[in-house]
């Protein structure tokens, strides 16, 4: 797809404001499969989506493999993820023919654990998303132009703000969000229509999934996000803030 009103991206990064207010605009009102072509267009293989197989993250999959099944689509593995996390991935691989890429620590938990003490999420969780998440994700992108992901505003606070495409100054990349304005039912109503599979897991309470340890199902009212972090003060892992920490308070906490 190209389109001469669209920014000449053969311009040397970072873009200017301008240029990416410009991008806002123009796909503002378009269907979400048009950023996602454009992006994938645009920036070949010097974009990649990120997921982690939340529901958001499937009908992104599922976007990006039907425009072009070889892109890179990677999940940061902290090796202690759930167990139907890593069947799911499976299953897409299996579904959509395509493969993702993992990434991961320069710490096996073990090293991890004789370097910071065990059990570091209990005590430090920013330290271990550190670790686990911030700092390999850094490292991967750091020859990239682009990165996508399925973040939304209404997920949490945090990402009411979320813009369709931003410059993210932590790790020098166009971010391209092209759900960021999906609603939770446009979500499911997707992954129905497309007969996606699905982590079974938010049918059990858990509607966002991260690391075993840090993450418990959620009570009728609760926000979605408030099973993360349980017992702190902390709704992101540090890869969707611009500094790449997370304020955090110390409050009972039980692991």
């Amino acid at each position: 797809m190209t389109d001469q009103l669209l920014p000449d991206t053969t311009a040397v990064l970072p873009w200017t404001p301008g240029a990416i207010e410009h991008v806002n605009d123009y796909f503002q009102d378009r269907p979400a499969e048009e950023l996602v072509q454009w992006s994938l267009e645009t920036f070949g293989s010097d974009v990649v989506l990120g997921t982690g197989f939340g529901p958001s993250g499937v009908v992104l999959v599922h976007m990006v493999a039907q425009i072009r099944p070889q892109a890179t689509i990677f999940y940061l593995d902290t090796d202690v993820l759930f167990a139907k996390t890593y069947a799911l991935r499976d299953q897409l691989e299996a579904q959509l023919g395509i493969q993702f890429t993992r990434l991961h620590s320069d710490f096996s938990l073990d090293e991890q654990a004789n370097s910071y003490g065990s059990r570091l999420w209990a005590r430090n969780p920013d330290l271990c998303c550190q670790l686990r998440k911030v700092i390999p994700l850094r490292r991967f992108l750091a020859d990239k132009r682009a990165w996508m992901t399925g973040i939304r505003r209404e997920q949490s606070p945090t990402r009411a703000n979320t813009r369709l495409v931003e410059w993210n100054v932590a790790n020098q990349v166009l971010k391209i969000n092209p759900l960021a304005a999906w609603s939770e039912s446009q979500i499911w109503d997707y992954i129905r229509a497309h007969k996606l599979p699905f982590n079974p897991l938010h049918e059990q309470g858990y509607p966002s999934l991260g690391c075993v340890p840090c993450t418990r199902a959620i009570a009728p009212g609760e926000d979605q996000r408030a099973g993360r972090w349980f017992g702190y003060d902390k709704l992101e892992c540090g890869i969707h803030v611009e500094n790449g920490q997370v304020r955090r308070v110390n409050v009972a906490h039980q692991r």
